[in-house]
């Protein structure tokens, strides 16, 4: 859509924990129905800027817009558009997959009618509509990551924020979370931005943005940021060693 705002604006974001600067003038942006990789290395700031972004940290320098909306001055209807899926495991493993997947609806105020409808259409797509009733600890690793992105779309936000969501899972679960978020993008529209450092997760054609030690050393597509000869991987271990190079 011409002259629309993009999904994420992120413009000049700091956030310090004591005398320790996490994020230093960080700046980026995910285009709307885009797969973005925010792609950094342990400690670079990721888990930092998404929870600037979801206003788990309240903070004070920069700008955040979710599709236009200003997080601090319109929080609820900027927060209302994104769906998280966090590193660390949330699901309540005492609990079916579909008690989880109604509490978060009840949490966005959604009809338990409703509800069900769109838990049913969520469990299809991500390949679990048999798991309905069990209860959370019985899933695997990767079913329950699967059952984490069904929560997060519960309340059809337009732009997902996923942070390290395969790590510690096999191949073949690690293949099928990024085909399902995949799919969402390609199928529906939906924008993207996925953190990670397992660069096999990313297409030249993604947008991507490399975080070091607070600060972004290189943005563009990732198939760009390689030199000739160079794979991603080569690429990105050039950038975070030396950071003063990125556009050399």
């Amino acid at each position: 859509m011409s002259g629309a705002a993009p999904a994420l604006e992120v413009a000049g974001v700091g956030h310090r924990f004591g005398a320790r600067a996490a994020l230093a003038d960080v700046s980026m942006r995910v285009e709307r129905g885009r797969f973005a990789a925010l792609l950094g290395p342990n400690g670079a700031g990721k888990t930092t800027l998404f929870s600037v972004i979801t206003r788990l940290y309240d903070n004070r320098q920069g700008r955040v817009a979710i599709f236009g909306h200003p997080l601090d001055r319109e929080p609820s209807r900027a927060l209302a558009r994104l769906g998280v899926v966090f590193q660390a495991r949330t699901l309540d493993t005492d609990l079916t997959v579909e008690q989880n997947l109604l509490y978060h609806a009840n949490l966005h105020g959604i009809a338990r009618g409703a509800a069900r409808v769109r838990i049913a259409e969520l469990l299809d797509r991500v390949g679990l509509s048999d798991r309905r009733g069990d209860k959370v600890r019985t899933l695997s690793g990767g079913q329950s990551r699967r059952i984490e992105i069904a929560r997060s779309l519960v309340h059809r936000p337009e732009l997902l924020l996923l942070d390290e969501p395969t790590v510690g899972l096999d191949l073949e679960s690690r293949a099928d979370i990024v085909a399902i978020v995949r799919a969402l993008v390609r199928d529906e529209g939906l924008s993207v931005l996925w953190a990670t450092h397992i660069f096999e997760e990313i297409d030249p054609a993604d947008d991507a943005v490399v975080l070091h030690r607070g600060q972004v050393v290189a943005s563009g597509r990732a198939g760009d940021l390689a030199r000739p000869g160079e794979t991603l991987a080569d690429a990105f271990r050039r950038l975070v060693a030396d950071p003063g190079r990125a556009a050399a």
